[in-house]
């Protein structure tokens, strides 16, 4: 017999002997309300055996299965609740590596996450992709990584760290944990039929894995259509319920995403509380959360709770962060349901309204109660090349933020308005004063400058914008090498030595966010793994991260997540204006636009 066809009878004959009574279970939790999202029922008094990895019974009675050293629980009548699946995400935006990131999300009840590592891609390629899917494998929880379709996001407007093409994505897809392509950004390329895009798509498809969407457009008409057609699959970037109705009818899973800065369900929860539509199309996702939002409000709890509040059952919403996701992705067979053969995932849960486990299953061990790690949860090494990315040819000065103008007393600007709590800018239109030959940044009408600095070859090439809506009123700067898609430094402030300080100090340290006022650091957290990542502790990064907040308050910024919106600046294939190193990106128009009309 083949050793893999060996090691599965193996395995089930060790399930079926508990199942029988003929041997006894590792772990018995007794007395819980089964939460059944395969049916939709909830069925009080039921029991639970664990052998190995996986549930061996799940019923009325286990008694059967108890033996002198089996590990029985009463669950006193709490809900017994699949681990939760996080559908869409990207560890690198909680700035912590794979195995942080699982320390800071576990407690809450993620068993299961499906991970673009779409920012690491962008700086080191496809050897950044194999780091974080060798770390994902010896994780406690499952972690399955996409591989990441746009590198660089936008072709021609950006120049990111490295490449993938479908060459890069074929090899990945024979890689062990490889659950599909992530998202395709690049929608007027499958809308207008590049073959490198389909390409990638084609190698997912018959490879027989999942190819993740990304249609950031309000325009639902033949780009949409056009956009299915080439094959994605599932979408997060809907904003309306219109987006949420259009992508079901479709045929796609439609992504209800709520992260740090992106809360999207309470729009597009209404296609099914008022729409009627039917939610086992429906997925729930993050895309991407800070450490603070992590580590003192929760991950995929959070989001169930947040469809709870929008009028969704409770069961269902659990559906959506459970079953609904594994079925997508092929792994139904494996977690996302309560069943006999599935991996041991289960939460246990006092109330379903106010969603919150107490005890934490996965794979069949007790990993966390409380909040509380009960298992040893060593810390991931990287080599020191992924260490060194953030390559400037020079320290820059305040003359290279300067934005020369040929006008007088004004010029015509284009400038990045940003949209609180949201991935799209806006294309504003305003008049901007010209001093001794240059646009200054304008406190009292909210504009600040924004640079792009080129970090990866170290290229010397800093692209200057305008941008409105972080509400300055100090003399300061925040940077960042969290810089959404290709991940250069963006730095944006009311005063250009500032600027200068702040790229500086970053480029430094390695890489990470910061905030600079009056000359001095006032909030910072390091980042030197690809200059998007800490080695550090969850906790301690949350710390740090919420200096940085801090320090957007103390610069008279009042937004909710500033540096979530700093580091979408450069995002060149969501709407409307962004800066790259090519300069200023209309996105809508897939062209690079002057940031001042009159050319200078």
């Amino acid at each position: 017999m083949d050793p893999k066809w060996q090691a599965w009878v193996q395995e089930r004959k060790a399930l079926i002997d508990v199942a029988m009574g003929r041997a006894p279970a590792d772990v018995v939790i007794r007395n819980g309300r089964w939460v059944s999202v395969q049916t939709g029922e909830i069925l009080p008094g039921t029991d639970i055996a664990v052998k190995g990895q996986r549930i061996a019974y799940i019923g009325p009675d286990a008694s059967h299965t108890i033996g002198e050293r089996t590990q029985v629980l009463d669950a006193e009548g709490m809900y017994l609740v699949p681990g939760l699946l996080d559908a869409h995400m990207h560890i690198e935006s909680g700035m912590v590596t794979v195995t942080e990131f699982v320390r800071a999300v576990a407690p809450w009840g993620t068993t299961g996450m499906f991970v673009d590592p779409h920012e690491i891609a962008n700086v080191f390629g496809l050897k950044g992709v194999r780091l974080m899917v060798e770390e994902a494998r010896v994780q406690p929880v499952h972690v399955w990584v996409q591989v990441p379709s746009c590198v660089p996001s936008a072709p021609g407007l950006e120049t990111a760290g490295a490449t993938i093409g479908p060459e890069e994505v074929a090899e990945a897809m024979t890689w062990e944990g490889i659950i599909g392509l992530g998202e395709m950004m690049n929608f007027p390329g499958v809308f207008n039929g590049d073959e490198k895009m389909l390409a990638e798509m084609a190698v997912t498809y018959l490879a027989g894995k999942t190819i993740g969407g990304h249609y950031a457009s309000p325009d639902l008409g033949l780009p949409f259509h056009g956009y299915v057609a080439g094959g994605a699959e599932d979408d997060h970037e809907g904003t309306r319920m219109e987006d949420a109705i259009a992508r079901a009818r479709q045929g796609m899973k439609v992504m209800m995403r709520l992260g740090s800065g992106w809360k999207d369900v309470a729009a597009q929860a209404r296609a099914i509380t008022e729409g009627k539509l039917d939610p086992r199309h429906f997925l729930l996702c993050t895309d991407d959360c800070h450490a603070e939002t992590l580590v003192y409000e929760g991950h995929m709890d959070r989001v169930v709770r947040e469809a709870i509040a929008q009028g969704i059952p409770p069961v269902t919403a659990i559906q959506m962060a459970t079953l609904n996701t594994a079925e997508h992705f092929g792994v139904a067979r494996e977690v996302g349901l309560l069943a006999p053969g599935r991996y041991a995932d289960i939460l246990l849960v006092p109330d379903l309204v106010n969603f919150r486990a107490v005890r934490v299953m996965a794979k069949g061990r007790w990993i966390a109660e409380d909040g509380r790690w009960l298992i040893d949860l060593p810390p991931y090494t990287y080599p020191e090349w992924a260490r060194q990315s953030v390559h400037l040819a020079r320290p820059v000065t305040a003359a290279d933020f300067r934005l020369p103008s040929r006008a007088n007393p004004t010029v015509t600007a284009h400038v990045i308005g940003v949209v609180e709590n949201q991935a799209p800018t806006r294309h504003l239109i305003m008049e901007v004063p010209v001093e001794n030959g240059e646009v200054r940044p304008n406190i009292e009408r909210d504009i600040a400058k924004v640079a792009l600095v080129e970090r990866h070859r170290g290229t010397g090439i800093v692209q200057v914008g305008l941008v409105h809506g972080f509400g300055f009123t100090e003399r300061c700067a925040v940077a960042s090498t969290v810089a959404h898609d290709s991940h250069h430094l963006v730095v944006v402030g009311t005063d250009e030595e500032q600027m200068a300080i702040a790229v500086n100090k970053l480029a430094e340290v390695g890489g990470g966010q910061l905030v600079v006022k009056d000359g001095q650091v006032i909030g910072l957290v390091e980042l030197p793994v690809a200059g998007l990542m800490s080695t550090e502790r969850a906790d301690v990064v949350a710390q740090k991260a919420r200096s940085v907040l801090e320090g957007f308050r103390a610069c008279g910024c009042t937004m909710e997540n500033p540096n979530m919106q700093l580091s979408l600046l450069a995002l060149a294939v969501i709407p409307e204006l962004r800066i790259s190193d090519k300069g200023l990106v209309d996105v809508a128009q897939f062209r690079i636009i002057p940031v001042l009309e009159d050319g200078a």
